[in-house]
């Protein structure tokens, strides 16, 4: 039995604590021990023991704390550890230092977003590159996201491309099935009309996520489709910053902020539009559930989401950072419904072809097998 470590951060349930989550759940229990080292509330840590898996506690918010390393250290010797899967820039720093120390067999990391398309200061930034750069060394595999990124860390970081392995993000068919939910029990309690025009966006409010572009282009909308309603579904650091714009545009009554919610696929089925105004992604997890709920889609032309959306097939992409082109492709869809209907249809394809989270997991344990496979440990 091949026991694995799963190390990440979990300061939200982004889409790497989901794809963790989905990983761990999927594995067969007859061939894998799994562990779970992360910290000791919120969504994933609840997933965990639903999935009767043993986590470790431990908080990563401090950067690059020594005793970090050695607590990662003690769980790998003691659960005798032989490969550790890490996301993220805190946990792959601390996860393959201990790895090394302890010599575990193997080390996996997943790239969703590398460090330098980090929001944060250039200070911090130096930091996590320079302790990025020196731990790469330390990795057996690196899964990728996006096709782009694997390029990127070709080029830019100069990884072997025998050690990069492109898995793309998968979601829950059988979850997010249109068939399954009408919308009309989230527009009721929003009380949104069901022939409204209902233009949404999902994600945490952060800068990466674009959203004061998407506030900008419902302005622009409001001219030609004035009866239409907004939602911004999510919570984070700018929630404030939006709400303020929203108040300044004077679009109060038409703009809906709800915060988090658990009921994504509900939220999908109301919409008649979804909206990625990304200025940065590696693979949104929101852009696969709400092509899977047959919703069309416009979004950024940017990487990791051009690999997704087929233009003017699945979606309209747009470039990033121009409100009045997020405008006109909200436009265009809500004037030609059966235009919006067709590629929903498509995108539910295209998700279903290629972005099932049973060909994520597949290929995942492909990438654990591989590895095993050719050694002694």
């Amino acid at each position: 039995m091949t026991k694995i470590l799963y190390v990440i951060d979990n300061l939200s349930f982004g889409g790497g604590e989901r794809c963790f989550a989905q990983v761990i759940r999927s594995l067969p229990q007859d061939r894998y021990k799994i562990f779970a080292a992360c910290k000791d509330q919120g969504i994933f840590w609840e997933r965990l023991k639903e999935y009767m898996v043993i986590g470790y506690s431990v908080d990563m918010t401090s950067r690059f704390d020594l005793p970090i390393i050695r607590y990662l250290a003690t769980v790998m010797k003691k659960e005798k550890v032989q490969i550790v899967h890490s996301q993220g820039a805190r946990a792959d720093f601390f996860a393959r230092v201990a790895a090394r120390l302890t010599e575990v067999p193997f080390v996996v990391s997943t790239v969703a977003m590398p460090v330098e398309g980090y929001d944060i200061g250039p200070l911090r930034k130096a930091v996590y590159l320079t302790f990025d750069r020196l731990t790469e060394r330390f990795v057996d595999r690196f899964i990728v996201v996006s096709e782009a990124l694997r390029r990127s860390l070709i080029e830019k970081h100069r990884i072997p491309p025998e050690k990069i392995v492109r898995i793309y993000n998968g979601i829950e068919l059988d979850k997010y099935d249109p068939e399954r939910y009408s919308g009309e029990k989230v527009r009721r309690k929003l009380k949104i009309g069901s022939d409204v025009p209902l233009v949404g966006a999902i994600g945490r409010l952060v800068w990466q996520k674009g959203f004061p572009f998407f506030i900008r282009a419902a302005s622009y909308v409001l001219r030609a489709v004035p009866e239409a309603k907004f939602l911004l579904v999510g919570d984070g650091p700018l929630r404030s910053e939006l709400e303020g714009m929203v108040r300044d545009l004077g679009m109060r009554e038409n703009f809906i902020f709800t915060g988090f919610r658990r009921d994504v696929p509900e939220v999908l089925a109301a919409l008649d539009v979804l909206v990625l105004s990304s200025l940065r992604e590696g693979l949104p997890m929101i852009l696969l559930e709400g092509m899977a709920m047959t919703r069309p889609v416009v979004a950024t032309d940017i990487e990791g989401i051009s690999e997704v959306v087929e233009h003017e097939r699945t979606g309209i992409l747009v470039p990033p950072q121009v409100p009045r082109a997020l405008a006109d492709g909200i436009i265009a869809l809500l004037r030609d419904r059966d235009k919006a209907r067709l590629m929903g249809e498509a995108g539910r394809r295209r998700v279903e072809e290629r972005f099932s989270v049973e060909e994520m997991v597949r290929r995942t344990q492909e990438v654990y097998e591989t590895m095993v496979g050719n050694s002694r440990f």
